[in-house]
């Protein structure tokens, strides 16, 4: 059963250098080494979960579909990264049993964070397919013109562009929502309103340094799926470990 603080305060925040998020990186990397099977398990699972982008890659509907998915579940696999790199640095058991613990005690808030994240994901979801209802005779063809057709080049540059701003701005929404989100659950048990607000206000404050972080997550993201989602395995768990410093430097203990 999680413990949830409904009341928190607001919580300070410190600014940090302009290079901090590659240090989150490297202190990230030492954990990968340190929780091996725990940590490439979550990336395994979540590198299964980005195959069905993959596998929809021709049609923009349904990737909208598959990335609400990946929105819903992410941040609860993260979950489980934030809780190794902290019982590490508290000198405590980890392993991936272990790990599952931090989901159980935190099981309310996690799934608030992810309801709220898919509440997003579902708006730009139903941009989408207006934005393909316009453009498409049919915006919901069959599984094998989805799989073997190419519905992408039905569509102009200009098409294109305005579906591939709507989902940077989608990215960007969910980033500046999540900066500490996770890892200040896990930590202070407080409930995905209080984690929220907190990760808005390092976003805004901070603003430099997010986007030197925010930069970093889109070039290992896409490193992860040039590569068939096979460098996810190890991508995904990095980036969890690195949220957990992030929070760690940002958040004021």
């Amino acid at each position: 059963m999680s413990t949830v603080s409904h009341h928190a305060p607001a919580y300070p925040i410190r600014n940090v250098p302009l290079t901090r998020p590659f240090i989150w990186i490297a202190r990230a990397w030492g954990d990968l080494l340190h929780h091996r099977l725990a940590s490439l398990a979550y990336g395994v699972m979540i590198s299964s979960l980005g195959f069905f982008i993959l596998a929809y890659e021709r049609h923009p509907v349904y990737v909208a579909a598959a990335i609400s998915g990946f929105l819903l579940v992410g941040p609860i696999l993260a979950a489980g990264l934030c809780e190794l790199s902290r019982c590490s640095d508290l000198n405590e058991k980890t392993d991936f049993d272990t790990s599952l613990k931090a989901l159980r005690r935190n099981h309310d808030s996690l799934l608030g964070l992810a309801n709220r994240l898919l509440v997003i994901s579902m708006t730009w979801f139903a941009f989408s397919y207006l934005l393909m209802q316009s453009v498409l005779p049919t915006v919901t063809p069959g599984i094998e013109q989805t799989v073997w057709g190419d519905v992408m080049r039905h569509l102009s540059e200009r098409q294109i562009a305005s579906y591939l701003l709507s989902g940077g701005i989608l990215a960007a929404i969910v980033f500046a929502l999540s900066v500490v989100t996770v890892p200040m659950i896990i930590d202070r048990h407080v409930d995905a309103n209080t984690a929220i607000r907190t990760s808005l206000r390092i976003f805004f404050k901070d603003l430099p340094v997010m986007m030197v972080w925010g930069a970093l997550v889109v070039v290992l993201v896409a490193v992860g799926f040039a590569t068939f989602l096979i460098g996810m395995v190890v991508i995904f768990p990095l980036l969890g470990h690195a949220t957990w410093y992030a929070y760690r430097d940002l958040v004021r203990q």
